[in-house]
């Protein structure tokens, strides 16, 4: 049975066209694969601490040799890394904050992201044979040949942290110019085809 991983990263939600467009891309998904599950992680209603000396010990030392500390301070990552485990395909939906990404989702990502679990000590990407669909929503026009296009730090480094850790076939669907739909509705009308193509 195929697993949709649908990750979200914006805090508008009934306003965000990120979220819109990803509500659309799993609807899309679940029409092409009846029966498929979907794993919804929000990242805004997740608590996600950020990288202390506790995660670190846990991540870095063998699980018998966790402190109660380290041990709580990396179930956490524990968890996320079993949902991207199980899943076939992984879509992130996230705005573009200051031309990356925002805080909640690089704190995501420092949690997917270790050494021996996801990828090895010499830098190969463990999680292979998966697909990733990220959808990146901001206000201005970063496509290809935009005055712009330049500034968009975001997907370039999404697409090297997938890469880190195995997942090479990556799609970005750029929903720029978001402001001109304040409830998102304009870019569903513009970019809901390219989301129904990448969920198929």
């Amino acid at each position: 049975m195929p697993t949709l991983l649908a990750i979200g990263a914006s805090p508008r939600y009934d306003h965000s066209t990120s979220r819109k467009l990803t509500s659309l891309f799993v609807e899309k998904w679940q029409a092409a694969h009846p029966g498929g599950q979907v794993i919804d992680r929000d990242l805004l209603k997740t608590k996600l601490p950020f990288v202390d000396l506790p995660w670190i010990g846990g991540a870095f030392t063998p699980a018998e040799q966790h402190s109660p500390e380290s041990a709580a301070a990396i179930k956490i990552s524990d968890d996320l890394v079993a949902e991207l485990k199980a899943a076939d395909h992984i879509v992130i939906g996230t705005p573009m904050y200051n031309f990356s990404i925002p805080a909640v989702l690089k704190a995501y990502i420092d949690h997917i992201v270790r050494v021996g679990v996801t990828v090895t000590p010499d830098n190969v990407g463990l999680l292979t044979g998966k697909k990733a669909t990220v959808i990146l929503a901001s206000g201005g026009d970063f496509s290809p040949g935009s005055p712009i296009e330049q500034y968009n730090q975001a997907s370039g480094y999404l697409r090297q942290v997938l890469r880190w850790i195995g997942i090479t076939d990556v799609d970005i669907i750029l929903a720029g110019r978001a402001r001109s739909g304040g409830m998102g509705e304009t870019a569903v009308a513009q970019f809901g085809g390219a989301v129904a193509a990448a969920a198929a």
